[in-house]
């Protein structure tokens, strides 16, 4: 009876212990696919045939930038819908995962990692502030996936912090500057200037670039003002009459998207143009027209596309774009436009020479690649990922001009310079340099295999 009772024992024992184990394999098996799901890389990563891909877009739909964003998201959405027409990418449609930046980077790091981990995007591009292009550089760099800085000019973003799976569409500050500078030399040489600055990455990075170009680095001739990002109405006016009062003769707004826009208005009511040139580093169409005619007027700045561009250099994939995007949308692009649908039409040119969608092979593939989609042809460099291209020297200029027959849109812009890209930028030796000061490898990491 006692030997009954020990082996009944025994048995119920060992079925509480075979629970126990088969609880603790199923715990155990749940954690290390929520931890494998959270740190894969997707090197190895996989799609079916026939199968949806998924990009990331992540830009701002509200904020001081939204304006831009709109103009991203037409030529994303542009893109996408004719690449899909025409059978998508290695047979698979494309499925933009969209999240709103608010130009903000904390926001920029939850919406990018979360569009990584729970939508398993291949590719992620958009945004208009170098903060947060710098922020999903960062995830996407963990994550082994191409990132394309949209329209994002800091100079880090293909310099100091520059990485393997980080790439530029746009021109950077410094081909912006020295674009620009060389215009101001032969125009405007020996004048004081004034600085109004967003205090944030851009904004630094940008006046030091043409601080230095313009020989402007003397502070107590050649001021500044910093203004908090995203600014007020009242912080930009108040900028502006510290400009005003310091009465220089070449005023440089270091501003983008609606403050851009807030500036030239008040400029314009201040009647600031009548002492001084006003400058602008970098402007778009949606600025222009925000600002409106009379704000714009014989405002020097440069862009790296205009609508105008491939009409007056006859390119005609830039005019097919053009009307394309008019048909649809009613309205011209502007260069955040353009920067965008050539983005997705340069990942999928990438995937197609490489025949896979795993980010090491797709950076392989755009590496030292030429293209020509919306202008001139463009190359991205392989030692820093810059989209090597020609930048526009540009004078405000309000008139209706005609593309075709059947349709006219006001122009805001006359064409005063262009400069070639190999001009403007540096030099992988100066670039090496660069990245020495910054204490960074003078070269970009090894790609780990796939």
């Amino acid at each position: 009876m006692k030997c009954y009772i020990y082996i009944i024992t025994w048995l119920f024992n060992m079925q509480l212990r075979l629970r126990l184990i088969a609880s603790t394999i199923f715990l155990m098996s749940n954690v290390l696919c929520d931890y494998a799901m959270a740190n894969r890389t997707y090197d190895s990563f996989s799609i079916d045939a026939d199968a949806t891909v998924n990009i990331g877009f992540n830009y701002p739909t509200t904020g001081p930038y939204r304006a831009i964003g709109i103009q991203q998201k037409r030529g994303a959405h542009l893109a996408v819908d004719e690449i899909n027409t025409a059978g998508g990418i290695l047979k698979h449609q494309i499925h933009l995962i969209e999240w709103n930046s608010q130009s903000n980077p904390k926001i920029t790091t939850h919406n990018v990692t979360q569009m990584i981990k729970k939508d398993q995007v291949q590719m992620v591009f958009g945004g208009s502030s170098s903060a947060v292009a710098l922020a999903a550089s960062a995830v996407c760099k963990h994550h082994k996936i191409p990132f394309f800085a949209t329209l994002a000019y800091a100079n880090e973003i293909t310099g100091s912090q520059a990485n393997r799976f980080t790439f530029r569409e746009c021109y950077n500050t410094r081909m912006a500057a020295k674009a620009l500078t060389t215009y101001l030399r032969t125009n405007l040489s020996d004048k004081t200037y004034f600085y109004i600055t967003a205090d944030y990455l851009w904004g630094h990075s940008t006046e030091a670039a043409f601080r230095s170009q313009s020989n402007t680095t003397d502070t107590a001739i050649h001021k500044s003002v910093l203004v908090p990002f995203p600014a007020s109405y009242n912080d930009i006016w108040d900028a502006l009459q510290t400009a005003k009062r310091a009465n220089p003769k070449v005023l440089i707004l270091v501003l983008l998207g609606n403050e851009m826009v807030t500036a030239l208005k008040l400029a314009t009511i201040m009647n600031l143009k009548t002492t001084m040139a006003i400058i602008v580093p970098s402007i778009t169409l949606e600025m222009a027209v925000g600002a409106g005619p009379k704000a714009i007027e014989d405002v020097i700045s440069t862009t790296p596309w205009l609508w105008e561009v491939p009409y007056k250099y006859n390119y005609p994939k830039g005019q097919q774009f053009v009307a394309n995007f008019f048909a649809r949308y009613g309205s011209y692009p502007s260069t955040a436009a353009a920067s965008a649908y050539s983005i997705v039409y340069e990942y999928k040119a990438a995937v197609e020479r490489a025949k896979s969608f795993i980010g090491t092979k797709v950076v392989t593939a755009l590496e030292d690649h030429t293209y020509q989609i919306t202008k001139d042809p463009q190359t991205w460099r392989a030692f820093d990922h810059q989209s090597l291209q020609t930048v526009y020297v540009v004078q405000g200029k309000f008139r209706p001009r005609a593309i075709n027959a059947h349709s006219r849109q006001e122009g805001y812009f006359e064409i005063l310079n262009t400069v070639p890209g190999k001009k403007v930028a540096l030099t992988q030796k100066q670039w090496k340099k660069l990245r020495r000061k910054a204490q960074r490898s003078p070269t970009l990491e090894t790609l780990p295999t796939p």
